[in-house]
């Protein structure tokens, strides 16, 4: 019997009583765990489908607090198109913002300006936002997956719409994934990759054009740490540094120095210390173990943040990011966070989704965004951002 036991069990009852009393005050003077850590979740930018959270409404061109989510359970975050997601440190998913297909994965087709738990899901230990539909990683290796699936990119060997997560066929032992456009990814425990989903431009890396309802290996790859999924095209990072993609090629956001498409993976040109990788609709983004970021594709918005508006089918250097730890890339803008906790913005801006208050464009990286700090998490939508 420990010390504090032997010293509870000698107390008199009217110190006892005294002492209920003071932890009953106590309690009510301060503010608890949840409420004093409400409000962390940050968003900004468009927000006509509540994905941002709180009452729809014009875009939001500086952060503002995504309601209803404590921040302190805040273990991870994912944008989609114009939905977003959550992960809670209890292994449960939430999500906001549009749901006409069920991408919210809630049983309904209806929008959601407060966040909801996806029910029947436990143990999540990942999760990726595609442009209309959800995927979740589970403890035992498992995927589950909900939302539009015209294209199979649920992997349930079907085309029908879920609004409520179903499993993806015949998938176990895997350690990441993604979702993009209208395909999937998943890294398994060996090393290799499976894709299903949207084919047309060779998205799935399995040397075809051809849709898949339920995964198909990736041509090729070994040792793969990571991946994200753009649009139409696919990145990979290997444990040896180096970026490999597949998929549409047109805007340069493969990286071979190219504008062809590829069935199978490529060599992302000059990258050899990834340890990142993130995709938007046509451009791709690294951050290197030195802190830097490179970048290279579609640049029509200056996503490269060059100075230009010229595509890059090479990676080039990210101007002004040092000392980086993560990066998220939306369709048309990218989010870059330091290891300060400070996060800046680069490229489309349309919707206040760069967060400085303006909605022009931005070819250069900004500064720190001033309202945001302590950060450890980012995620870049659609023609949105969110910040934790």
């Amino acid at each position: 019997m420990n010390a504090f036991s032997r010293g509870r069990n000698s107390r008199s009852p009217v110190l006892m009583g005294l002492l209920t009393l003071l932890a009953i005050l106590t309690a009510w003077a301060l503010p608890s765990v949840a409420t004093a850590q409400e409000g962390r979740l940050k968003g900004w930018g468009a927000n006509e489908s509540y994905q941002l959270g709180g009452v729809v409404g014009d875009a939001k061109y500086t952060p503002v607090t995504v309601p209803g989510l404590t921040g302190g359970d805040i273990q991870s975050i994912s944008a989609g198109s114009n939905h977003s997601l959550a992960l809670l440190s209890n292994g449960t998913v939430e999500g906001w913002g549009l749901n006409t297909s069920g991408q919210l994965g809630i049983g309904t087709v209806t929008n959601q300006d407060q966040a909801s738990t996806v029910p029947g899901l436990r143990g999540v230990v990942a999760i990726a936002a595609g442009a209309h539909h959800s995927l979740a990683l589970l403890a035992d290796g498992t995927v589950r997956s909900w939302g539009f699936n015209t294209y199979g990119q649920l992997g349930d060997n079907s085309v029908a719409t879920r609004t409520n997560p179903v499993t993806v066929s015949g998938l176990t032992n895997v350690e990441a994934i993604a979702a993009g456009g209208n395909h999937s990814l998943a890294v398994l425990a060996d090393g290799t990759v499976k894709a299903w989903g949207y084919n047309g431009n060779g998205q799935l890396g399995d040397n075809s054009l051809t849709q898949r309802t339920t995964p198909v290996t990736v041509t090729g790859l070994t040792n793969v740490r990571n991946v994200a999924a753009g649009h139409a095209h696919s990145l990979a990072r290997l444990a040896d540094g180096t970026v490999w993609a597949w998929g549409r090629g047109s805007e340069g956001q493969l990286g071979d120095n190219s504008s062809t498409q590829r069935t199978t993976p490529v060599k992302v040109d000059g990258i050899t210390t990834a340890r990142e990788v993130s995709a938007g609709v046509h451009h791709s983004v690294a951050r290197l173990a030195d802190g830097t970021v490179k970048t290279w594709g579609y640049n029509a918005q200056g996503q490269q943040g060059d100075g230009t508006l010229t595509n890059r089918p090479a990676p080039i250097t990210l101007d002004g990011a040092t000392n980086i730890r993560a990066i998220s890339a939306g369709h048309h803008h990218t989010l870059v966070l330091d290891r300060d906790g400070k996060v800046s913005a680069v490229g489309y801006n349309n919707n206040g989704q760069i967060g400085d208050g303006t909605a022009a464009n931005r070819t250069a990286l900004t500064t720190p965004i001033n309202s945001l700090s302590s950060i450890s998490l980012i995620a870049a939508g659609g023609g949105f951002s969110l910040a934790g």
